[in-house]
């Protein structure tokens, strides 16, 4: 059976533009332009013959057609990532984080990592930034700034507020299993600052 699809950069670019409404964050995702989004959802449109956004002022809206396409494409990209996943022998799915220069990366007892994830291989970039993360150099980033970037999950990882580290990754892939797992291991990982750490224990104590 031959399948009458369109060219998937096309519906990625829609898909994207569809749950951020806007060609700014998708690109972000995407590590494109706003433009080359632009122009794959306009080509995918004329494609199909339907409108599937309409282009206000500083406003992206679904038409009736976008609203019932998108959720048939985004379970499709969903099936395509499962079976991927399946597919992939062990030691197969490779994560890459960047870390900015500043950080000590003993905080991150990297070899446990490695150890209780043997399905994952981790490559570290250090240093980096945001600049390796939009081009899509690094799947993830721990950054030292206030966590905001539209776009991207922002997940602080010390204690505090203000300045502080953070783990930035693309919207659309921060809810990978791999990425998940990396998040979840930095549970409770220790404060840059040996003062702080004494401090948090002792509040802990008395709670």
């Amino acid at each position: 059976m031959t399948y009458a699809l369109p060219p998937l950069n096309a519906l990625r670019a829609f898909e994207a533009a569809a749950r951020h409404l806007s060609f700014k964050l998708a690109a972000h995702e995407l590590h494109v332009t706003p433009a080359a989004v632009g122009q794959q959802v306009k080509s995918l449109e004329a494609r199909l013959g339907v409108q599937l956004f309409e282009r206000l002022h500083k406003q992206l809206i679904l038409t009736v057609a976008g609203q019932a396409y998108l959720p048939g494409v985004s379970e499709g990209f969903r099936h395509i990532a499962e079976a991927t996943s399946r597919l992939r022998p062990a030691g197969a799915v490779l994560l890459q984080l960047g870390v900015h220069g500043s950080f000590d990366l003993r905080r991150l007892d990297l070899a446990a990592f490695r150890s209780t994830h043997a399905e994952i291989g981790l490559r570290v970039l250090h240093p980096a930034g945001l600049h390796e993360l939009v081009e899509g150099k690094i799947d993830l980033l721990i950054a030292r700034g206030l966590g905001h970037h539209p776009g991207y999950r922002c997940d602080r990882i010390d204690a505090g507020s203000g300045l502080g580290d953070w783990l930035i990754a693309p919207e659309g892939t921060a809810d990978c299993p791999e990425i998940v797992s990396f998040r979840e291991s930095l549970r409770g990982l220790p404060d840059e600052n040996p003062r702080a750490n004494r401090r948090q224990r002792l509040v802990g104590i008395r709670r």
